[in-house]
Formats: C-alpha cells, sequence, structure tokens
C-alpha cells in the first residue's frame, strides 16, 4: 500500500488484512512505523493495529521500522513479532530509503537489535539492493557476503535478500543463496523478489532449490518501493509463491477459500 498516493481509510485496512489473517501465512508484513512525511499511507499503523482480530490466526505480524524511534513505537504493540529493518548494501538507495549512510543504517540496526532482545522481539533484516543497483555504487556478491557477516555478528538471525528493482536472475539467485546458507545455517535466508510475471516463477525456483525457504509475497503482485525508481517494479505475487509450491505438494496450511475472498478483496484496495 505505501506506494499509493491516494489515502485508504484505516477501517479499509484493517478489514483487508484481517481478511488476510483468516488464510494462514506464517507471516503478515501489514505496517510500517514510519515517517508519516515520508510514507503517508503508513501514518495511521498503529491504529490499524488496534482494529486486528488476532484470535484464530496463526499468522505473526510484522512492522516495518526505519530508526529507533520507530522501533521503539512498535515495540509498545505486544501483537508484533517481528520488526523489519530495511538496510541497503547501496549507499545512494540507503539516503534514499532511511536519510542514512551504510554506517549509520549499522548503527541504528545494532541498537534496534539491542531492543528488540529486550523485548523478545526478532529483527528481519532486509538487504535491498542485494543483486544489484541502479546507481553505479559497488555491488558483487562478495559485498553482499561481506555485510551478511556484519549482520549475523550482531545477532540477526533472520536475512532477507531484495531484489527492490527486479535485477535477480537465476545465476545470481543461485549463486548467493546457495553459498550463504551453507555458510551460516544458523540463519534463516529469505527472498523478498521484485519481478515482472514472466521471470517470477524462475527467481522462486532459483532460491528454493538454492535452499531459501523464507519467500515474501503480495496478492497480484501490487506493490513496490516508492523510494526506489519512478516505475515501480511489482513484487511477485502470492498467488503464484503458492501454486508453484503446491506443484510440488508441500503442505502450506493454506486456507483456499479464504485466500480467494482475500484476492478478491485486493482490488478494492488496489484498485
Amino acid at each position: 500500500m505505501q506506494g499509493i498516493h491516494p489515502f485508504i481509510p484505516t477501517d479499509r485496512k484493517a478489514a483487508y488484512i484481517n481478511q488476510l489473517l483468516k488464510v494462514g501465512f506464517d507471516t503478515l508484513d501489514f505496517g510500517s512505523f514510519v515517517s508519516p512525511k515520508a510514507i503517508p499511507q503508513m501514518r495511521d499503523t498503529g491504529e490499524v493495529l488496534n482494529l486486528l482480530d488476532l484470535s484464530g490466526t496463526r499468522s505473526k505480524l510484522l512492522a516495518i521500522v526505519a530508526n529507533t524511534r520507530g522501533a521503539e513505537d512498535a515495540l509498545h504493540y505486544d501483537e508484533i513479532t517481528y520488526l523489519g529493518f530495511p538496510f541497503s548494501i547501496s549507499e545512494t538507495f540507503q539516503q534514499r530509503n532511511t536519510n542514512k549512510s551504510i554506517i549509520q543504517a549499522l548503527n541504528t540496526l545494532d541498537k534496534i537489535q539491542q531492543l528488540c532482545i529486550k523485548k523478545d522481539k526478532q529483527l528481519v533484516s532486509y538487504i535491498s539492493m542485494g543483486f544489484g543497483n541502479p546507481y553505479g555504487d559497488p555491488y558483487d556478491p562478495e559485498v553482499v557476503a561481506k555485510f551478511t557477516e556484519i549482520l549475523v555478528s550482531i545477532g540477526i538471525k533472520i536475512i532477507s535478500l531484495a531484489d527492490t528493482i527486479g535485477v535477480s536472475n537465476p545465476d545470481n539467485i543461485t549463486y548467493l543463496y546457495t553459498h550463504l546458507v551453507k555458510e551460516y545455517p544458523q540463519v534463516e535466508f529469505g527472498a523478498h523478489l521484485h519481478s515482472n510475471p514472466s521471470t517470477a516463477l524462475e527467481k522462486i525456483d532459483s532460491a528454493y532449490r538454492a535452499g531459501c525457504r523464507r519467500f515474501d509475497g503480495a496478492i497480484r503482485g501490487y506493490g513496490g518501493c516508492p523510494m526506489a525508481e519512478d516505475e515501480l517494479v511489482g513484487n511477485i505475487a502470492t498467488e503464484g509463491i503458492l501454486s508453484y509450491f503446491e506443484k510440488k505438494n508441500l503442505e502450506l496450511g493454506i486456507n483456499h477459500a479464504e485466500f480467494d475472498l482475500a484476492l478478491s478483496a485486493s482490488s478494492a484496495i488496489f484498485g
């Protein structure tokens, strides 16, 4: 929702997320405690949370934060399990996305990690621009490996490689996950990939075969990062991810009737 300019009423957001909570996903990225000036659409995240019915769901909630203030706000809510931080290995994008240098972002990550430990929460660090960037900033797989080591050293146990601009391909996906999963067996590596529909399946397949077991998706592939480029590259569609794994006869615990209702409801939210 973050890239949509007209404000979506709070009750409509909550109704949609309540429908998603019935589906059986492991985790829902439901909102962001970020600057309302930077991302006006997310200014009501606390209000949305208060309207959520968590009584009959197995899904855990994840909130995005970009600084310690946002983390402190999120940590007031017992209902939230995960805090997600968008760490970028592109200096340009880190500045655009969180108004911080890479060094400042790492310091912030360390502080948020300590806050999470005190509150018994888990910090998810995204490595955005994890497959390349459009700014000419230095990039190669060794850069990803270097920053992964730093994140692991401060105790982060969930790291999601984020494509952000849709430049990943089967070769670099396979290379990164194969090496990182083997090197850090204690870490849960995720895939937050953006893609056009024609290449989505091969990206999912490459990540899964290389050992990734945590996949982010968005219904119908809606969304993208408004801080990345003028032309948003969509998220990988959740229904495509589900179809891929179900063809492998993997039990995901998904309620398909509730998912179909969520799929229909998404049109009213995103248009």
